[in-house]
């Protein structure tokens, strides 16, 4: 015989609860955890790698914009040997071992000298007559670009920084499928979870900026940090197209697996439809500091600003109304109170 004092929600399967009153269900709430810790953890590697992304969709045409011809001196005299430019390079970088000389076949265009000293390189060119550095071989901008690439790909550490690198792209799939979880309001409500009440509080305001706009960029950035594993571990992918498309003695035509892990890189990069699908990348790629500040500015409001006012305040009596115990959800039951019992 059922207790008298069960509610319908004890006899409610877990997923009708989910579908029904998810606050309630203990999984959301686990995931909410999941979801915000490793948001706090790893929100400024992901909005750092998202706004040096929404750059470089467009490298190639920053490259070319800022790229510049060949530098041409005033030729006198006789041009340098070989051994020489090695020499005068060597006289202004003493430490570094010359790996290799480019010449031209124009006689007035600089020589560009690469260098390399304990594994890292370096590129100048010089005047082929003198032997006077003439500096870096490209221009900032073109330096900033190349920089930047490679601290989106390998965080400025080679292999090991692209490790890394992969390490992140999956706490940005966790990210993505958790928060798809916890954002299910309940079937009663889910309609308000697709807009921004931009009528309530600030804190509604916010709440709801950082629930909308997750929602309706989800499928984008999920590609994205799925794409960002492939590009990191590129063989289980390709392994598993192997299995599912194991190759014939017959085949000639492209595998569908093969298309669409190429489709995967043109996604992640927007290299599909030209500059209206990149100018959007661009811009949607900045959605990610969008989620990380209304995120953050959640948690300092449910947790450092609470938790510095209880050390501040004196405890109530026991017999009056206090708020809920904090547990950082999403500002449905905001501060309902309760009474101890």
């Amino acid at each position: 015989m059922p207790h008298p004092g069960n509610s319908n929600g004890d006899k409610m399967g877990l997923f009708e609860r989910w579908w029904r009153q998810p606050q309630k269900v203990w999984l959301r709430r686990a995931l909410f955890q999941a979801h915000l810790w490793t948001g706090i953890g790893a929100g400024i590697y992901i909005l750092l790698i998202s706004v040096s992304g929404s750059v470089l969709v467009f490298r190639v045409e920053l490259h070319k914009k800022f790229v510049r011809g060949p530098v041409i001196v005033a030729g006198s005299g006789t041009r340098l040997t070989q051994e020489e430019l090695k020499a005068a390079a060597l006289r202004t970088f003493p430490d570094y071992q010359v790996d290799q000389v480019w010449k031209s076949k124009n006689p007035n265009q600089a020589v560009e000298i690469w260098m390399e000293r304990n594994g890292k390189h370096k590129q100048r060119i010089f005047d082929p007559y003198t032997g006077a550095d003439l500096g870096a071989p490209d221009p900032a901008g073109v330096r900033f670009i190349l920089w930047l690439a490679d601290f989106h790909d390998n965080l400025l550490y080679g292999q090991k920084g692209r490790f890394v690198n992969g390490i992140g792209a999956v706490f940005l799939t966790v990210l993505c499928l958790t928060g798809a979880v916890i954002w299910w309001p309940g079937v009663a409500t889910w309609r308000r979870s697709l807009t921004i009440d931009l009528k309530a509080n600030w804190k509604r305001i916010n709440w709801g900026v950082h629930n909308a706009t997750g929602f309706w960029i989800f499928i984008l950035i999920f590609l994205w940090a799925l794409s960002g594993v492939y590009l990191v571990w590129p063989d289980p992918f390709g392994a598993l197209v192997d299995y599912l498309e194991p190759y014939g003695d017959l085949r000639t035509e492209p595998r569908l697996g093969d298309e669409v892990l190429r489709w995967v890189a043109r996604l992640h990069f927007g290299r599909f439809a030209g500059w209206p699908v990149k100018t959007l990348w661009t811009v949607l790629g900045l959605v990610p500091l969008v989620l990380f500040v209304t995120g953050a500015l959640m948690w300092w409001n449910r947790v450092l600003r609470r938790s510095t006012a209880s050390q501040t305040s004196r405890p109530l009596p026991e017999t009056r109304l206090t708020p809920r115990p904090i547990f950082l959800e999403t500002g449905e039951t905001d501060e309902q109170p309760i009474r101890r019992v």
